[in-house]
């Protein structure tokens, strides 16, 4: 199963492009881009989990393996 590649910063709504670098998740896929994950000392809020680069996705594969579209800023 691909990863859900959520679209924005759970901490400050910043789009998160899956074809570009600079977000960050943890094993929940939680995700937050680089200045929230900094500030945040790497650390997911919600489960206390590392959180890494995340991997971008081609555009080419958005086709057979679509990012997500539903937003995760609560903001």
């Amino acid at each position: 199963m691909p990863l859900e590649m959520r679209p924005d910063c759970e901490r400050c709504g910043t789009d998160l492009p899956a074809e570009a670098p600079g977000a960050f998740i943890c094993s929940f896929e939680c995700t937050y881009c680089a200045e929230c994950a900094d500030a945040l000392d790497d650390m997911c809020p919600n489960c206390a989990g590392e959180l890494v680069d995340r991997p971008t996705r081609a555009k080419r594969h958005h086709d057979s393996a679509p990012p997500s579209k539903v937003r995760h800023y609560q903001g």
